[in-house]
């Protein structure tokens, strides 16, 4: 018998997103926590840049056909849903369909296909966007969004926690849980997210001035380690919260400028001046169909949200024993992994 146990495989895990931000960083945790990795990606070529010194096995696949890639789901022990349309949709024009179809659509099928491989366990990547409070309040996972007080990406997210609660309760024996990020930093970048291009911005001294609004600055690496202990600890049906720390953009950059050795912006941008901008550069999308720096979604959300980023982490805290690493730890590592790549 003893023999039998020392020689049971580690379990496996299937992650979407693989090669995002959160999800290049949950793979590094599961690692390290002994489990074998399967990696979905859209790119091989980027997985394999991103995972060179890594032994993960990588599957082909886009969140847009999961019945391309379904029966790499055989096998799996636990499914990490990382995979989101998200940077896109908020660089000018409309997005609807495309958010539909990834996140609510694809998330759909993704639990029905990992259903019929035999995976009976799911760790859902959520957000704060489905969480809603008056300016000022901390937040907590009580505290639901309306899906009518909600910009299409944040309304997105809603249905996709829905499509995952509503599995559950028509399949009595499948379990997940969902773990709800904040605006996450760290190294692994590579996209880059708009985290991530905000520290490249303040490096290059590109940013005009301080924009407005306050966010929940989280490390990746934390809400990895956050999925992972959900996965171990938390409850079928259970939101947990991986918000970290409350912080203004005048109060978030000069700790960028300070790790990348640059002058900080210090002239504020008005909010009236940034929905002026938005409006230019939203007819610029959509005459040209190319991204832009400020759209209007963006300036909506920014308006709507400031000072709605107090999240109240208890829960997860004492449940998960999850913990948030300091904000400079982050953008120092941060800063150095853009360094190393050469990007700044």
């Amino acid at each position: 018998m003893a023999d039998d146990f020392n020689t049971r495989p580690a379990p496996l895990a299937f992650v979407t997103g693989a090669t995002g931000l959160l999800g290049n960083n949950l793979v590094r945790e599961l690692i390290a926590a002994g489990w074998r990795v399967r990696a979905l990606a859209r790119s091989l070529d980027k997985a394999r840049h991103q995972f060179e010194n890594l032994d993960v096995e990588t599957v082909h696949g886009d969140m847009a056909d999961v019945q391309g890639f379904a029966k790499a789901l055989s096998g799996v022990d636990t499914v990490f849903h990382t995979a989101a349309y998200f940077r896109d949709s908020y660089k000018g024009g409309r997005h609807w369909d495309a958010l539909y179809a990834a996140n609510v659509t694809g998330t759909e099928h993704l639990l029905h296909a990992a259903y019929r491989e035999g995976v009976r366990r799911f760790v859902h990547t959520s957000s704060v966007a489905v969480l809603h409070g008056a300016r000022g309040v901390l937040i907590d996972e009580t505290m639901l969004r309306d899906e009518r007080n909600a910009d299409d990406y944040y309304r997105s997210k809603i249905l996709a926690d829905r499509a995952v609660l509503a599995f559950l309760d028509s399949h009595p024996d499948f379990w997940a849980s969902l773990v709800l990020p904040g605006w996450m930093h760290g190294p692994g970048d590579v996209g880059p997210t708009a985290a991530g291009q905000t520290v490249i911005d303040v490096a290059l001294q590109r940013l005009p001035g301080v924009p407005p609004g306050s966010f929940s600055v989280v490390d990746a690496r934390d809400v990895a380690r956050a999925m992972l202990h959900a996965n171990e600890k938390g409850r079928r049906g259970e939101l947990y919260l991986a918000a970290g720390r409350h912080m203004t953009m005048s109060e978030l950059l000069p700790l960028i400028a300070r790790e990348t050795g640059a002058r900080a912006p210090v002239r504020s941008i008005p909010l009236w001046l940034m929905h002026v901008l938005a409006a230019g550069y939203e007819v610029y999308a959509r005459l040209t169909g190319r991204p832009v720096l400020i759209s209007w979604a963006m300036a909506r959300t920014v308006a709507r949200e400031n000072e709605r980023s107090r999240y109240d982490s208890s829960k997860s805290e004492r449940e998960l024993g999850l913990r948030f690493r300091p904000v400079e730890e982050t953008l120092g590592d941060e800063v150095a992994w853009f360094r190393a790549k050469g990007i700044i």
